[in-house]
């Protein structure tokens, strides 16, 4: 009896694992496939599959060298600083408002007579903002991104990506904070800190991975986003992600050896700090589970 239990754990341990590496296969597959595009001929591209450099093709640089110190090079690091300089900005400013907006909703009770509306009402209407497709509100931007100058410009795109990313942000700190203790705050307040040293001192430094984590999603959001670039920019605040559209619509084709380079270019980032930041996050999801 014990020894069928041992095999049939192994058994279910092995299937799991079988499962979790067919599934990292299906994930992984079209990033090597773009990767091994990105170091291909054109002649080697049209000729159909290949699969293995130096075995069913020749790998070159010539896409990379053609983008990184070719003629389009000053546009492709422009749209990428644009798309750096947007997302970083636009996380940074949700998460600070959105931390302070979740500690509040979590610490205070607010209440308005009118409506009736308590805490949990408030947070809802928040997070309702963001149940609303952004093809929807593209067009109010529009208008008064036009009466106020803000079309094409770096300040106007910040502003848009922060107020996309702020009712996400309020949302997932909210439960942070809730799962904090509240005795180390009641603590420092005896003795003698005020409410801002508390939230500074005490409850940041717990925070840390629920902020990071937030910041992470919200900078995914806006480096990934199309939408608003396409209809708010043109030329001077142009995303990555636009550049890479256009390049896909020439007259001549898609030109796949190029587009493949530009992904990379585009999703390399992303990987990095994701890797970088990879134990925030794991511990941020986790404290979110538990509350």
């Amino acid at each position: 009896m014990q020894l069928t239990m041992r095999q049939t754990k192994k058994a279910k341990s092995f299937i799991t694992h079988f499962l979790l590496g067919l599934w990292a296969l299906v994930c992984l597959a079209p990033i090597y496939w773009v990767l091994i595009t990105s170091f291909k001929l054109p002649i080697a591209v049209f000729q159909g599959p290949k699969y293995f450099p130096w075995i069913d093709f020749k790998p070159t640089l010539d896409a990379w060298n053609f983008l990184l110190i070719g003629p389009t090079s000053a546009a492709v690091y422009r749209s990428w600083a644009n798309s750096a300089i947007l997302a970083t900005t636009s996380a940074a400013i949700a998460v600070i408002i959105g931390g302070m907006a979740g500690y509040a909703l979590t610490r205070f009770r607010f209440y308005w007579p009118g409506l009736k509306w308590k805490n949990t009402n408030i947070s809802f209407f928040i997070i309702s903002q963001r149940m609303l497709p952004a093809v929807v509100i593209i067009l109010p931007f529009m208008i008064m991104y036009r009466i106020f100058g803000l079309i094409d410009t770096h300040l106007g795109m910040i502003l848009a990506y922060t107020v996309f990313n702020l009712p996400f942000a309020v949302w997932i700190l909210r439960d942070f904070f809730a799962g904090l203790p509240v005795d180390l705050e009641e603590s420092a307040l005896i003795d003698g800190a005020n409410r801002f040293q508390a939230f500074r001192m005490i409850v940041l430094p717990l925070a840390a991975p629920g902020l990071i984590a937030t910041f992470l999603f919200c900078l995914v959001f806006t480096w990934n986003d199309y939408l608003f670039a396409l209809m708010l920019t043109f030329s001077k605040a142009s995303t990555l992600p636009m550049f890479i559209a256009g390049e896909g619509t020439q007259s001549y084709g898609p030109q796949w050896w190029y587009l493949s380079a530009l992904s990379l270019l585009s999703i390399a980032p992303m990987i990095l700090i994701s890797l970088l930041v990879e134990r925030y996050i794991r511990r941020g999801l986790v404290v979110g589970a538990i509350k």
